[in-house]
């Protein structure tokens, strides 16, 4: 199953060390178009000035979470089709489950590596 790398991808995530990660893995996996966004509000801004084939973004962010950012994406015509991929360090039953009820294609726990991440965006945008 092929992955089309040309997409842009979103990274959001308050911790920039985390967003440097992300894109090396991106980067690894092949994907060169990735911006990235501190939080969710600064995400919602950037989406509704660009089209992105992705979003990975992560849980826990103030002031807005990633989960309320998901809620937004879907609850928005113009992005509500947009994949959507969650991290986080917790693997807590409930917030998997919230998550899915919200919309979310797919969930990584923190730490994962360029395998799982591939094989996540697969599941999500594969052909």
């Amino acid at each position: 199953m092929a992955i089309d790398t040309s997409i842009p991808v979103l990274v959001v995530d308050d911790y920039q060390t985390m967003i440097r990660i992300i894109r090396n893995l991106l980067k690894q996996i092949g994907f060169s178009d990735v911006d990235d966004a501190a939080d969710g509000t600064e995400a919602l801004a950037k989406m509704k000035a660009r089209r992105y084939g992705l979003v990975i973004s992560d849980w826990n962010m103030e002031p807005m979470t990633g989960y309320e950012l998901l809620k937004h994406v879907r609850a928005d015509d113009e992005t509500r089709t947009t994949p959507f991929i969650m991290v986080t360090a917790e693997s807590k039953t409930e917030n998997v489950i919230a998550a899915k009820k919200a919309g979310v294609n797919n969930y990584i726990v923190k730490p994962f590596n360029a395998e799982t991440l591939k094989n996540k965006i697969q599941a999500v945008i594969g052909s």
